[in-house]
């Protein structure tokens, strides 16, 4: 009998090499990796969610009538030689990991592999859309995506006669005391315990709170989590999409990211879904097209990226980046009241969204300097979400502009004056957005500046930083502002900030 191995970012149905099979013709291989689960600091949540999910998803295929053997080895290759000497299959076969890590990993064990099929556009395409393009702008795929999968179409034009609407979707804060849709919460079961218990025994160096059932580990809670999304939640989705509430984690962001990076919930149903509710009237056109412009734009934009520039792309840090992590990331206590609310928003629910990641985060680590890989491990092991083909892009071309400005046109590093406009987190910190120099001034002001002095040299050439290097040079105190900027770096790192 024929073996399929499915990963456990694979957990569907209907899809890889599953697709078609019945129980009787193929046994089911899937692995828990003790080397994996034990590696490092791995947020809580994070580790429960995919083993959750998997156990659960062995549990449905036997429930099938799949032959399953689920088995706990010391490392994926183990666990696959293990199954292959008790069972010695005719053939084995996987889907394509969803990193090129794991596709080597496949190829040295001479597994069969199959095209991965988990996202509307397959790193083949995507490669042939990118073909000898001298500038891949995630804006000219998004067009290219939405004409040949017909969405949000009218002919050969987009429906409301114009292809983004992200100039509507950058409203600050709502200050009218609005309530938001409570997230749907699961009960925990004999499985929870179990897993929880495996976690404090397996993985020693884990952080965060433990799971508490607000991400599902089913497709049927993956799919009420959806539901509940485009009935009650994308209607207010667009306005504040960028926006940053200290009473409110989610707003109205889907947070179906997880379910769709380990399979529980597939681009196109996602997408299908919130299609039909702009179609019923249901859904305004600027939240409806900036959501599926997340879902067909930019996630699969990433994933054709990380196929396209890997493994090179990995070790890139152009600007020659070299901090630590800063000490409040990984349990150091801050006085900035923005990264002190949203790390204590990792540990409590594994996730923030993506202004938190891009202009908190990210913002806070590019200036500062933080080393590429630090950034991309840490963030792939503390976000529910995590994946490194996520991670890479986002972090290194995104973020910390490591790729020198491949993937995006300019370093996105603004000062205090953006999370002040667009967070209400500055209004209760010791820190003052508008001071670039003093024991009080913001670290995101007194950084941009040092940011843009440091490598200006790397920077000069890039033409939409042509007004913020000239005011920057204009700067009457930034050898203040460059003496001040070592002392917050160094205090970002021994945690006294």
């Amino acid at each position: 009998m024929d073996t399929v191995w499915i990963l456990g970012d694979q957990l569907r149905r209907d899809t890889g090499a599953l697709a078609g099979c019945r129980p009787g013709e193929v046994r089911v291989l899937m692995v828990e990796s003790d080397s994996k689960v034990g590696s490092g600091r791995w947020h809580r949540q994070r580790l429960h969610f995919v083993l959750a999910s998997m156990r659960r998803f062995a549990e449905e295929l036997k429930a099938e009538g799949f032959a399953v053997d689920y088995r706990r080895a010391s490392s994926m290759r183990a666990g696959v030689i293990a199954h292959r000497e008790e069972f010695k299959p005719e053939r084995l076969r996987a889907m394509s990991p969803m990193s090129f890590d794991g596709l080597e990993l496949l190829r040295a064990l001479d597994v069969e592999v199959i095209d991965n099929d988990q996202f509307l556009c397959s790193a083949q395409e995507f490669a042939a859309w990118a073909g000898d393009r001298s500038n891949l702008k995630m804006e000219d795929f998004y067009r290219w995506q939405r004409q040949r999968l017909n969405i949000l179409m009218d002919g050969k034009k987009p429906v409301g006669g114009t292809w983004n609407y992200d100039a509507e979707n950058r409203e600050p804060p709502p200050k009218d005391g609005r309530s938001w849709p409570a997230p749907i919460i699961d009960s925990l079961d004999a499985t929870d315990a179990r897993v929880i218990a495996d976690i404090a025994r397996r993985a020693p160096e884990a952080f965060g709170s433990s799971f508490d059932g607000l991400w599902a580990t089913t497709r049927t809670g993956a799919l009420a989590r959806l539901h509940q999304f485009v009935d009650e939640v994308l209607p207010l989705f667009g306005p504040h999409e960028d926006a940053v509430m200290s009473t409110e984690w989610k707003l109205a962001h889907s947070a179906l990211s997880p379910y769709l990076n380990i399979g529980l919930l597939h681009a196109r149903e996602v997408v299908d879904a919130a299609h039909a509710a702009f179609n019923d009237g249901r859904i305004p056109i600027a939240s409806a097209e900036g959501f599926i412009r997340q879902v067909i734009g930019w996630r699969e934009y990433v994933w054709g990226l990380y196929w396209l520039w890997m493994p090179e792309y990995r070790e890139l840090n152009v600007l020659e980046a070299e901090s630590p992590l800063p000490a409040a990331f990984t349990g150091g206590e801050t006085d900035m009241a923005c990264i002190s609310h949203t790390v204590k928003a990792i540990d409590e629910r594994a996730w923030v969204h993506h202004i938190e990641r891009l202009m908190v985060l990210g913002n806070l680590s590019l200036t500062s300097g933080v080393r590429p890989g630090a950034l991309v491990d840490w963030m792939w092991k503390s976000f529910i979400d995590g994946a490194e083909w996520v991670m890479l892009p986002n972090v290194i071309g995104m973020a910390l502009y490591a790729d020198g400005g491949r993937m995006s046109t300019k370093p996105y590093a603004s000062g205090g004056a953006y999370i002040n406009k667009m967070s209400d987190h500055c209004g209760n910190c010791r820190y003052d957005p508008k001071k670039r120099i003093g024991e009080h001034a913001c670290p995101f002001t007194t950084l941009y500046w040092d940011f843009l002095a440091r490598n200006e040299p790397e920077l000069r050439s890039n033409h939409r930083l042509g007004n913020q290097l000239g005011s920057m040079r204009k700067l009457k105190d930034l050898d203040a502002v460059r003496e001040r900027a070592v002392e917050v770096r160094a205090r970002l790192i021994d945690g006294s900030l």
